[in-house]
């Protein structure tokens, strides 16, 4: 989108999009959705809405911005285009800030403040026109937006849809807004020289963008906008530039967190005589035109925020941007004039990158988005059509913290959940606002303000005594924050504050995040039953064994988490904010190095074990699951598997193979590991100890697994031993994915003809026959072969050496016997 913020340099007309506005005036005059897909400065949130206005003078308008300084901007401009103050024709709505009237036709609004909107008035009766601006962000609230404004359109089919976007995915649009009418416009953009400039392995980033920067002063007369991926980045480099330029080029910070007046500071021309280096994060990649800009130097970085599902925390995290984050950036040197682009990577690694960002919708908290969508009415994800629908397993995490807190049950939000929605926060810190008692309402409106501050980690604890003490580095900003959570005109005093009761507070926003102390005190065990860690002993000076871990960030590879942000409680605060939740129950395991088993009834939390005392005699059903859980842990190992055990574990899998018209069971390790309460926990009841395990029948227990009659055709198809004529039987011994072996004196298989078949004659037993010594002489499954051509040979060996037993001439017809010929005469 293209922002004249200061001065015109072409007249409205003159936009590429005027050329495509009487076929788009046509298709919202004719249709309910329309499609429309404009690169960088064509002038669709410019022209278009003056155009819009202009064409219909009752038609009311909202136009979606997903950033605050756009959407102030952009109604400014508009309004001043049409000579009035901002609030009549043309007003705005952000967060914190509006500027509407009765006369307002059309209001330039933010996302979160539609779904708000959305939710008082669900079906926007009062306006006519939706238009979705910069949709390729594809910002959570944008995408919840779009679903709700699909459901109200079945309710009220005069309200028209717009979606606009310089990059638009317009296949999986169309899947959506299946009526859609598409139209596209030419941009206005001048030609940007893109060059490749990789950055050296053992560079730092900041250095590295430093030392860039200077040589593209050096080299252009031009002012520069960089991209960096977070505000650490963007400090560290003001810093360096500030003490090695000169005073003729002024260095100017963007980013979000800055105050709206800042922010606008740095759109503005460069004081004259000076040139202008822009700092700034992904802010600036679309929704704003920089005064004067003739160059970008994009590191191709951005922190993006990913929430962790194990950590239950948001995280920002450094990545690549995508190819069309990067076509944007190249596009600010080229909106104004001719420019240049460094990209501080590969061309290689452009084209490795991703064609579009993640949705938000894919890789965030969506405690926020469930508690929308019963507000409206929806309990799931699959009423609503969308984009992309939100991941199941996010959806079940959210919920499940959402029903913690008391906010949200199978049927919708409770009486709690629907107190604590309007309150513009996070769910957890919304159910502590509407938990806490009157008198501590202004306590808990500090915690919030203070968490959104970005700086806030350590000790909360400090940061509220800092703000006490009218220290606070933005005492003003938080003072204004924690107001918009009391009762209107009310105002914060330190007086409010009770210190002493903000771990409690935190508990009610926090449950599973009541953390104990573990043998180390760097380490934490949280009520989830995660990990929690500081990184060094500076950060974090013990005095409580509790604490709850308010921020969290978890790394990959990790199995803790590092703790940002914290306040340490007793737990006397435990005990006193949490009492419902605590429970007293016995607790049996068996320790892995010793085998003893230990019994004690426990107070607990969740996970953590506030107290517990020895018992002498444990319930049998708790024994029994200790044991249970202890062949778990030593995954079957602790178990007596014997040969005749594994054989059976080979008979089975053989079954599989040989007999697949039968339903046999899974044998395998995860298989039996699963359905240890089916097969093993009978035998548990009658063992006391560790070493009871191994005196289990674990054959007669694995028996359980085969439904009748799979027992019975076990062991007539697959028998465990085979009986000769002489009446011995030896045993089959079975291997995986080969024939059976019977291993028989060669004496005792004289006169039979053919070799012995199991599983209904499907499998012809390999036999090994052996000499009077029972030594292998020979390996066959095809005994009449072997009579009739190689038993010669053996015969020829083996009489000289073993005269005393029967050697015939014609064994096929031979009478088997385990006799010597002395035995025989005798």
């Amino acid at each position: 989108m293209m922002l004249y913020v200061h001065h015109k340099v072409f007249s409205l007309s003159q936009l590429p999009i005027e050329s495509v506005m009487p076929q788009l005036l046509t298709a919202l005059d004719q249709s309910s959705q329309v499609i429309l897909k404009a690169p960088p400065g064509a002038g669709k949130s410019t022209l278009l809405p003056l155009r819009l206005l202009e064409n219909n003078a009752h038609q009311r308008i909202i136009m979606l911005e997903p950033r605050r300084l756009a959407a102030q901007n952009i109604a400014q401009f508009l309004a001043k285009q049409l000579n009035e103050p901002i609030g009549q024709t043309v007003g705005y709505r952000v967060r914190g800030d509006s500027k509407v009237s009765q006369h307002t036709r059309l209001q330039v609004v933010t996302e979160g403040v539609l779904t708000r909107m959305m939710q008082s008035d669900p079906e926007l009766s009062d306006f006519d026109l939706l238009i979705f601006d910069e949709f390729h962000e594809r910002h959570l609230h944008g995408d919840t937006a779009l679903a709700f404004a699909l459901e109200v359109q079945t309710l009220r089919d005069e309200l028209t849809l717009l979606v606009m976007s310089a990059t638009l995915e317009y296949s999986s649009l169309c899947d959506v807004l299946s009526e859609a009418e598409y139209i596209e416009s030419q941009g206005r953009q001048f030609p940007v020289q893109i060059d490749y400039h990789p950055l050296m392995a053992n560079v730092s980033l900041t250095t590295a963008v430093s030392q860039k920067v200077q040589q593209a002063l050096a080299r252009y007369d031009d002012s520069i906008l960089v991209f960096l991926p977070g505000v650490a980045a963007i400090k560290t480099v003001a810093q360096v530039l500030s003490s090695s330029l000169g005073t003729d080029v002024h260095i100017a910070p963007l980013y979000g967190q800055m105050s709206i007046k800042d922010q606008q500071a740095a759109l503005l021309p460069a004081p004259k005589g000076k040139r202008k280096v822009v700092l700034a994060t992904n802010i600036a990649e679309t929704s704003l035109t920089i005064e004067a800009i003739g160059g970008v130097i994009d590191s191709g970085l951005e922190r993006m925020a990913e929430f962790d599902l194990k950590s239950g925390s948001t995280r920002l995290k450094q990545k690549r941007i995508a190819q069309s984050s990067a076509i944007q950036r190249s596009g600010r040197a080229g909106r104004l004039q001719a420019g240049w682009c460094w990209r501080l990577y590969s061309e290689a690694q452009f084209r490795q990158q991703a064609l579009v960002p993640e949705p938000e919708i894919l890789r965030s908290d969506l405690a926020p988005l469930v508690m929308e969508l019963s507000q409206w009415g929806v309990n799931e994800v699959c009423e609503l059509a969308w984009l992309d629908e939100p991941k199941a397993s996010s959806i079940a995490q959210a919920k499940t913290l959402l029903s913690d807190l008391g906010l949200l049950t199978d049927t919708g939000l409770t009486e709690l959940g629907r107190l604590a929605y309007p309150y513009p926060c996070h769910p957890r810190l919304a159910a502590m606002l509407v938990k806490a008692e009157a008198s501590l309402r202004p306590t808990a409106a500090l915690i919030v303000a203070l968490l959104e501050e970005r700086e806030t980690k350590g000790d909360l604890c400090f940061w509220v005594r800092l703000w006490c003490e009218a220290k606070h580095p933005q005492q003003q900003r938080v003072s204004k924050t924690a107001e918009r959570f009391l009762s209107q005109g009310e105002r914060m005093s330190s007086q409010q504050i009770e210190l002493d009761q903000v771990p409690a507070l935190l508990c009610l926003a926090y449950p599973d995040r009541i953390a104990q102390v573990r043998a180390s005190s760097m380490n934490y065990l949280l009520a989830n039953g995660h990990g929690g860690h500081f990184s060094d002993h500076s950060s974090f000076l013990n005095r409580e064994d509790y604490l709850v871990a308010i921020d969290l960030r978890h790394s990959d590879g990790q199995s803790s988490s590092q703790i940002l942000c914290y306040v340490e409680l007793g737990l006397n605060v435990i005990e006193e904010t949490m009492a419902r939740l605590i429970e007293q129950r016995e607790w049996v395991d068996i320790d892995d190095k010793t085998g003893t088993i230990k019994a004690h009834l426990q107070t607990r939390y969740q996970t953590l074990v506030l107290a517990q005392v020895p018992i002498v005699n444990p319930e049998p059903e708790k024994m029994t699951q200790a044991l249970l859980n202890y062949v778990h842990r030593h995954r079957l190992s602790c178990l007596n598997w014997h040969e005749s055990v594994q054989q059976w574990v080979t008979r089975i899998r053989c079954a599989e193979q040989w007999l697949p018209e039968y339903p046999w069971p899974d044998v395998s390790e995860a298989a039996l590991l699963a359905s240890t309460e089916l097969w093993l926990l009978p035998e548990l009841h009658q063992c006391k100890s560790v070493k009871g395990l191994k005196q289990i029948d674990l054959v007669k227990a694995l028996t359980r697994l085969l439904p009748w009659p799979l027992p019975q055709i076990l062991d007539n198809e697959l028998p465990t031993h085979y009986r000769v004529a002489t009446g011995q039987v030896h045993p089959i011994r079975y291997v995986e994915a080969q024939s059976p072996i019977l291993s028989v004196r060669m004496q005792q298989m004289f006169g039979e003809r053919q070799s012995p078949t199991i599983a209904q004659a499907r499998v012809t037993l390999t036999v090994e026959l052996l000499s009077p010594a029972n030594r292998p002489l020979q390996l066959t499954q095809d005994l009449a072969s072997f009579w009739q051509n190689g038993y010669q040979a053996v015969k020829k060996e083996m009489k000289g050496r073993y005269p005393k037993h029967v050697w015939p001439d014609d064994p096929a017809q031979h009478q088997p016997t385990t006799k010597t010929k002395k035995q025989l005469n005798s």
